[in-house]
C-alpha cells in the first residue's frame, strides 16, 4: 500500500512548489514509510509514499515507460499484473521492472481510458501523459482504495489518497458543504462524492476522471463498472455452493503473494473465518491470523475465533484492548480527517495495529455482508416491504403518517409494541423506509440538531437523495438485491472501507479483502436472492457452502458485529468528556447546531432515559474533526508563510 499526491496546472504550465508537494506527500507518511518519490516538471508535480510488498528492489514511484513520456503515482495491488505484463510484452512494450506499477503505465499507452477495465485488483492512481498533455485519475471497482481531488480557486487541481493532503495545502478552500454535515450525521460517513468541504471532492468507486490542459471545467467522472445484478443460468443449491466455494478459494489464491510476511484478520464471524480457511487450504505454512477479545462478552467473539484457529492450527495472536481503548479518540480525528462516527474504528485500530506488530499484509471478511446480505437489516427490510406492498403509497402515506403522529413513542417496549415506528415505517416508501432503518440519527432527531440558521443553509435537502440518486440507476428493483446495490454504493465505500483503509494504513498494513474480488461480486450478485436470505437466515448459501470447512459455532451464531459498549461510557468513563465536548466551544462557535437540544440529548442519556449513544457519539467526532480542523489550519497557515505566501505559484 502507499500514499499519493499529486498537482496539475489545469490552464498553463506554472512551475511547481517543489517543498509544498514535498510536504502535503509527507502527511501521508504513514502509508508508505519505506521510501518516497517526486517527479516535476513543467505545470506537473507527482509525489508518493511507498510500502513495499513486491519487487521489493525496484518498483519505486512516481515511475516512467521507456521514454519517460508517461509516469504513475499509484497506490494499491493488481493482482492480474503477470498475465498483463505477458501480454503487453507481446505487444511490443519493454518493461524494467517486475512489479505491478509499471504494468499501468503500459496499460494506459496500449488501451487509454479503458486499461482500468483489465486490471483485477485494489486500486488508486494519477497517470501524466506529457504527449496528450493529460492526467488521468482512477478508483477501483468498489472503493478499497481512496481518492480525493479538488480544483484550486488559481486554477490548479489536486489529488491525494487522503484529505489531509491536500489540507496541507494552504490555498485549499475550507468552507464546510451543508449538505455533507447533513449526510453525515444521517449516516455516520459523508458518502461519496462529497467531502466535508465543497471544494474537495471524492472519485466515486469504479470511475476515472480525464483531464486535458486547457479545457476550462472540470468533465464529470466516468463509470467504468457498476454491480450487475444479472441473473445466472440456472443451477442447483449444490452446485452453486461449490461454485462459490471455488470462486473464493481463488479470489483468496491471488492475494497471497508477497515478498513480506502475510497473515490475517480472524474475527470469529464467518467472512473472516470462510477467508483463513481457503488460506489454510492454500498454504504449506501455518496461517498467521490476528484477533481481539474485549472483557464484556456482549461484545467478545474470541472464543469463536479461537475454534478456528485451532481446527487449521494457524499462528494465532489475541490481544484484549478494552476497557479504555476510547483513549484513542484523539487519534481518530486525525486518522479521518472528515467527520466518521464508527465506533468500530476503535477495535479496528487495534486489531491493525496487533496484526503489524507480526505481518505486512493482511487479508479480511469485509464485504461479505453486503454481497451475501449478512446484515439483520435486510431481513428487517423485507417485513416492512410485505406490509408496505399490499398498501398504495398514495393510500399508506396520509393514512399512517397521521397515525404516527398520535400514537406516543415507546422506545422502551419491545420491538412488537412499538406502532409509532410501524405506522411511520408504512408511511413511507421502500427507499425512505429503508433510510430511517440505517439512519445513525433519525430524520425527527435531526430535525432538531440544527440551529435555525444552519437549516436554511440546507434549504429542505434531506440526506435520503444519496440513496434516492442510486436506486434510480440501480440494475435490480427486486427488494432485497436493491438495498445490497444500495450498501455496496454508500456504506461499503464510505464506511466500512474507509475505516479498515485509514486504521490499517496508520500503521503502514495492507489489507486485502478477497470477497470484494470484482468477479466474485459480479457472479454473487446473479445468483437468486433466496439464496442469500432465506427464512431469516443471512448468507444461506454461503454457509451452506462453508458447512464442510467451518463449525456450526461459527456459522449459525448469532451476529455480534465489531462493536462498543458506547452507552455504558457515556455514563460512566467518558460522561464529563462527552458532556465537555459535545456542549463545549467549538460546537457552539461552528453555529451548526441547537445547544439547547445537545444539552437534551446529553442529560437524557446520562440520566438512563434514554439511549441517545449513536447521535452522542456522531457529535463527539464532529468535535473532534473541529479540533483537527483547527490544527489544520494553522499548519497551512504556516505552509504559506513559509512560501512566501504564494502557495503553487512559487518556484520549489
Amino acid at each position: 500500500m502507499c500514499g499519493i499526491t499529486g498537482i496539475f496546472d489545469l490552464t498553463d504550465r506554472r512551475p511547481v512548489n517543489r517543498a509544498l508537494l514535498e510536504a502535503m506527500n509527507q502527511t501521508q507518511f504513514h502509508r508508505g514509510p519505506d521510501e518516497g518519490g517526486v517527479h516535476i516538471e513543467p505545470g506537473v508535480g507527482f509525489a508518493h509514499r511507498r510500502l513495499s510488498i513486491i519487487d521489493l528492489s525496484s518498483g519505486q514511484q512516481p515511475l516512467f515507460n521507456e521514454d519517460e513520456t508517461v509516469v504513475v503515482t499509484y497506490n494499491g495491488e493488481i493482482y492480474n499484473f503477470p498475465e498483463l505484463t505477458e501480454e503487453l510484452k507481446q505487444a511490443g512494450h519493454t518493461f524494467r521492472t517486475h512489479c505491478d506499477t509499471e504494468v499501468i503505465v503500459h496499460a494506459w499507452e496500449e488501451w487509454g481510458e479503458a486499461c482500468v477495465e483489465r486490471f483485477r485488483g485494489m486500486f488508486a492512481f494519477g497517470v501524466w501523459d506529457r504527449n496528450r498533455e493529460t492526467l488521468f485519475l482512477a478508483r477501483d471497482r468498489l472503493g478499497i482504495k481512496p481518492l480525493y481531488y479538488a480544483r484550486l480557486p488559481d486554477d490548479h487541481l489536486l489529488f491525494a489518497s487522503e484529505l489531509k493532503a491536500l489540507m496541507a495545502h494552504p490555498d485549499l478552500p475550507r468552507d464546510m458543504d451543508p449538505y455533507a454535515v447533513e449526510e453525515y450525521f444521517a449516516y455516520g460517513y459523508v458518502p461519496e462524492p462529497r467531502s466535508i468541504f465543497r471544494s474537495v471532492l471524492k472519485l466515486p468507486p469504479g470511475h476515472t476522471l480525464t483531464l486535458k490542459r486547457g479545457q476550462g471545467a472540470l468533465p464529470a467522472p466516468r463509470e467504468y463498472w457498476d454491480v450487475p445484478f444479472a441473473p445466472l443460468p440456472a443451477m442447483s443449491e449444490q452446485a452453486a455452493a461449490g461454485e462459490l466455494v471455488e470462486r473464493l478459494r481463488e479470489a483468496v489464491r491471488i492475494r497471497l503473494v508477497a515478498e513480506v510476511p502475510l497473515g490475517a484478520f480472524l474475527s470469529g464471524g464467518v467472512d473472516s473465518s470462510a477467508v483463513v480457511a481457503m488460506m489454510a487450504g492454500l498454504s504449506d505454512d501455518p496461517v498467521r491470523t490476528c484477533s481481539i477479545s474485549f472483557s464484556d462478552p456482549a461484545f467478545d467473539e474470541s472464543a469463536y475465533a479461537q475454534q478456528v484457529a485451532e481446527r487449521y492450527a494457524t499462528d494465532h495472536h489475541v490481544e484484549q484492548v478494552d476497557p479504555d481503548h476510547f483513549n484513542l479518540l484523539d487519534r481518530l480525528g486525525e486518522l479521518y480527517d472528515e467527520p466518521f462516527a464508527d465506533s468500530s474504528a476503535l477495535p479496528t485500530y487495534r486489531v491493525c495495529e496487533l496484526a503489524r506488530r507480526q505481518v505486512v499484509v493482511a487479508l479480511s471478511g469485509d464485504g461479505g455482508d453486503e454481497n451475501l446480505a449478512g446484515y439483520l437489516r435486510y431481513r428487517h427490510h423485507l417485513a416492512e416491504e410485505r406490509l408496505r406492498n399490499p398498501i398504495p403509497l398514495a393510500l399508506r402515506r396520509p393514512v399512517f403518517g397521521a397515525l404516527s403522529h398520535l400514537y406516543p413513542k415507546a422506545d422502551w417496549a419491545p420491538r412488537i409494541f412499538r406502532a409509532k415506528a410501524t405506522f411511520q415505517a408504512l408511511a413511507r416508501d421502500s427507499v425512505e423506509g429503508y433510510f430511517q432503518g440505517i439512519s445513525v440519527i433519525r430524520d425527527d432527531l435531526r430535525a432538531g440538531l440544527f440551529s435555525p440558521r444552519f437549516r436554511s443553509e440546507l434549504q429542505g435537502y434531506g440526506a435520503v437523495e444519496v440513496l434516492r440518486r442510486h436506486a434510480q440507476r440501480a440494475p435490480t428493483d427486486h427488494p432485497l438485491s436493491l438495498v445490497q446495490y444500495l450498501d455496496i454504493k454508500t456504506y461499503l465505500a464510505g464506511d466500512i472501507l474507509t475505516k479498515v483503509d485509514r486504521a490499517s494504513m496508520a500503521h503502514a498494513l495492507e489489507v486485502r479483502v478477497p470477497i470484494l474480488d470484482h468477479k466474485l461480486v459480479e457472479w454473487i450478485s446473479g445468483l437468486p436472492p433466496e439464496l442469500k436470505l432465506r427464512g431469516g437466515e443471512g448468507k444461506y448459501l454461503f454457509k451452506k457452502a462453508m458447512e464442510p470447512h467451518l463449525p456450526n459455532d461459527v456459522l449459525y451464531r448469532r451476529k455480534m458485529g465489531f462493536a462498543v459498549p458506547l452507552a455504558a461510557w457515556f455514563r460512566g468513563p467518558l460522561r464529563e468528556r462527552m458532556r465537555d465536548q459535545v456542549l463545549g466551544t467549538r460546537m457552539a462557535d461552528s453555529g451548526i447546531f441547537d445547544m439547547n437540544y445537545l444539552e437534551t440529548l446529553v442529560e437524557q442519556h446520562v440520566a438512563g432515559r434514554r439511549d441517545h449513544s449513536a447521535p452522542l457519539w456522531s457529535l463527539l467526532m464532529f468535535d473532534s474533526f473541529l479540533r483537527n480542523l483547527q490544527s489544520t489550519q494553522h499548519s497551512a497557515l504556516s505552509a504559506q508563510l513559509e512560501a512566501g505566501g504564494q502557495g503553487l505559484s512559487v518556484e520549489g
